[in-house]
């Protein structure tokens, strides 16, 4: 499933692919909450946040209500849709594809505000959970995914982030969008807003002077705000007889940080760092990023 899918089946409904993060960097991480001016408290969308707040490392900030990154939109209620309405959104951009939008539905937004599609792909991810979860066989769910398979499902997505040129090409589309001023306030989007959105707010933030430390903290952080919905969602599915051990989709419903890690060593050694991935493999040259810091800073 996409860095961010959704898996509808029996009317159950699996969010995005991801795993436990390791270890090491976890705990921090999955027992913190963002800051509540930052979370966007919403009851059909659980991962939609403000990026404004961070500081750069020359001492700037990034300015409040000017990007908000997300997981889907389709499931908002009325009072989700006249929240959102209060963000004074300009520009809503949805990285699912097609597959995905058949499944959970369009979009949900105040009236006149419209979707641009920009998809990015998930090498088949979405389909292969689908169809080893509707086996409803756990001998065949264990073959599928465990032993680190759904682990490698992941490490494996990331780099073709880096790797396929059609997958740049959206997200270099995405950050000229940004650095337009005229369609700011910005919302983007995935799925369950951790993976194409986790990997682009991760390289904003980098591209804004944000330290790794705090940009990583930003990536991680959809663990914290995914898991009960995560977790609702395993309980669902051994309910309703269609996996007898759920907790093989966890590997593809949270973020580590090998996952972001396997991206950024393809891109290292296509590349030799962001600025050069930026330039030369999104399209994003000095000047856009020049106004993306000018309109994002203060």
């Amino acid at each position: 499933m996409l860095f961010g899918s959704a898996l509808t089946l029996g009317g159950l409904t699996v969010g995005g692919c991801g795993a436990p993060a390791d270890a090491a960097t976890a705990p921090p991480v999955r027992r913190s909450a963002p800051p509540p001016d930052r979370h966007v408290p919403l009851h059909g969308a659980v991962n939609c946040r403000d990026l404004g707040g961070y500081r750069a490392e020359d001492g700037r900030q990034l300015r409040s209500g000017r990007l908000f990154r997300s997981d889907a939109l389709a499931k908002l209620t009325p009072e989700d849709v006249t929240a959102l309405g209060r963000l004074g959104l300009r520009t809503v951009i949805d990285m699912r594809v097609a597959s995905e939008i058949s499944f959970d539905g369009a979009d949900r937004l105040p009236t006149g505000l419209a979707v641009t599609s920009l998809p990015v792909d998930d090498t088949g991810l979405f389909a292969a959970m689908q169809a080893a979860i509707a086996t409803k066989d756990p001998v065949e769910q264990q073959r599928r995914l465990g032993d680190g398979k759904a682990e490698a499902l992941m490490r494996a997505m990331y780099p073709t982030f880096v790797t396929n040129a059609a997958d740049r090409a959206a997200f270099g589309s995405l950050l000229t969008r940004i650095a337009d001023g005229d369609r700011l306030p910005l919302l983007y989007h995935c799925t369950s807003g951790k993976d194409r959105t986790g990997w682009l707010s991760y390289l904003l933030l980098r591209l804004l002077g944000v330290p790794h430390a705090t940009a990583l903290r930003d990536y991680l952080l959809s663990n914290a705000l995914r898991r009960d919905a995560d977790a609702a969602v395993r309980a669902q599915l051994k309910q309703a007889g269609l996996m007898q051990n759920p907790d093989l989709l966890i590997p593809l419903q949270e973020v580590r940080t090998g996952y972001l890690a396997a991206g950024l060593d393809r891109l290292q050694r296509d590349y030799g760092g962001i600025p050069h991935y930026l330039s030369a493999g999104l399209g994003v040259d000095a000047r856009t990023t020049a106004r993306i810091r000018a309109q994002l800073l203060h």
